[in-house]
């Protein structure tokens, strides 16, 4: 009787923990609400967990949906202390022109960061998109300069601070923003981008730079035929640190880095003493390679991160969807449209260019205005056509993951991903696009799902929401990814 007692009483507590949750909004919303899960909702070792997308391999699933959200169970929240930018060490003239430029209080990453950077020490920020990681490690370097140039003898194509980046767009656009910040200053800010630098290196330019934004391959060459001097580099940043660091950029980054003598902690004077280097990104794969050793010491590398990293976006509902191949097009066409009647952005990833340049022209077919960009572009078209979209001549942009990467597009509303990302790290970044700071609070994700591939990577997103843990194998490193993928397979036989 007592073990039936005992049987009785954990069940019931179950049955009781289960219907206080579901008080709640579900945090997972399905087709079939039996598989809803809510706030607080557990699952029992033995008894496995029922996912909506259990049985999208089968083709009778197509049409099922559910929405991660967990931003509908948010509470009123009561008015918590924020430092302003003064009390975090950032100087009175960049806090005024922070306060101009519509930014009152610092975010929590720029709260937790600029203080580690402003003190001399090797930092590495991991923080979700969206969150002021660029304001984060720009504001400290420009303090520290108005701080040491006028103790420093001006030399030509001498930097003070070079921050590197994977790509064009990229270094464009923090470019635009240090240079936002510099008008107000004696302070020279260089944004360098590839495409011309066989020009440069014929025909070398004498510039006087303090800040230089610039992608890895154009400054490489630049510093290797000695045209860029190195020995007054005092910080070195890279952002989107785990694509720079990864298998394709990891040789080009240790032997330029090593040329910088980097410090344990860089002397904080007028002239300083030292290199200090900052790593940043939305992702960042829970061990560094071993390459980085060579220019850095590992442990003088102060981690700063928030604790939503390796997560969904918590304030961005996210649907997916199954769909069959032949479904995907009409119901572009049906979502799309209904942004345009809205006039709310969007932005439509894509895989592979083939797949990119077919929805552009599809959608343009049927009088929607598109717009489309993809790594094989040459670089004045890409831009210009992201310009496009960026100020409002166009709302709809289809593209790869080239633009998926630290592109700060608050218009964007929506995201679709017309082909679902390959791996979880990329759909990380894409989804980023939106809902950053400055963004309206109305904005969404739909992601297609079509294949058995991508099916599996949805069922391991879903997994970690129901299990309240991070997201699996948040890795950049997609051709290490690939190389292994391909070496299990043959050691299977496939």
């Amino acid at each position: 009787m007592s073990k039936l007692r005992h049987l009785f009483n954990i069940s019931y507590c179950r049955y009781y923990s289960i219907q206080q949750a579901k008080k709640k909004l579900p945090i997972i919303s399905c087709k079939r609400p039996e598989y809803n899960h809510y706030e607080g909702q557990t699952y029992r070792k033995f008894d496995g967990i029922k996912l909506a997308s259990q049985g999208w391999l089968s083709s009778k699933s197509k049409n099922d949906h559910f929405t991660i959200y967990y931003d509908a169970n948010k509470k009123e929240e009561k008015e918590v202390y924020r430092k302003s930018f003064e009390e975090i060490g950032v100087c009175n003239e960049l806090s005024e022109i922070m306060i101009a430029q519509g930014f009152e209080l610092p975010t929590l990453i720029q709260t937790k960061a600029i203080p580690s950077i402003l003190e001399g020490y090797n930092s590495v920020i991991t923080a979700e998109t969206g969150c002021g990681k660029t304001l984060a490690y720009l504001l400290p370097i420009f303090q520290h300069i108005l701080e040491w140039k006028p103790h420093m003898k001006e030399e030509f194509n001498s930097p003070l601070a070079v921050v590197l980046t994977p790509s064009r767009e990229l270094a464009s656009q923090i470019g635009q923003v240090a240079e936002n910040i510099a008008q107000s200053f004696n302070i020279n800010v260089t944004t360098l981008i590839g495409g011309k630098t066989k020009q440069k290196i014929l025909n070398p330019p004498i510039e006087y730079s303090d800040i230089l934004i610039t992608t890895l391959g154009a400054y490489s060459k630049l510093v290797t035929t000695g045209i860029l001097k190195v020995h007054n580099v005092h910080h070195v940043v890279l952002d989107e640190a785990d694509t720079l660091l990864d298998d394709s950029f990891i040789g080009k980054v240790e032997n330029l880095l090593k040329k910088f003598g980097i410090q344990y902690k860089v002397q904080i004077q007028s002239p300083p003493v030292g290199c200090q280097l900052t790593l940043v990104s939305a992702t960042m794969p829970h061990e560094l390679p071993e390459a980085v050793n060579s220019f850095v010491d590992p442990q003088s590398l102060r981690t700063i991160m928030t604790s939503n990293i390796h997560k969904l976006l918590p304030h961005v509902p996210q649907k997916f969807l199954r769909l069959g191949k032949a479904q995907k097009p009409m119901e572009l066409l049906k979502l799309v449209q209904a942004d345009v009647n809205q006039k709310r952005p969007v932005m439509i990833f894509s895989n592979k260019t083939s797949t990119c340049d077919f929805v552009s022209m599809f959608l343009n077919e049927n009088n929607i205005q598109c717009v489309n960009i993809n790594g094989q572009m040459a670089v004045p078209l890409k831009q210009g056509k992201f310009e496009l979209y960026n100020n409002g001549s166009v709302n709809v942009l289809s593209c790869t993951d080239i633009a998926s990467r630290g592109l700060d597009t608050i218009r964007t509303r929506h995201i679709i991903n017309y082909d679902f990302p390959l791996y979880i790290a990329d759909y990380i970044h894409r989804c980023g696009r939106t809902g950053r700071i400055g963004s309206t609070n109305d904005c969404t994700v739909t992601n297609f799902v079509a294949w058995p591939r991508e099916i599996n990577i949805v069922q391991k997103i879903e997994t970690s929401v129901r299990k309240g843990i991070d997201l699996p194998n948040v890795n950049a490193n997609i051709r290490r990814q690939i190389e292994d993928r391909i070496a299990r397979m043959t050691g299977a036989g496939i």
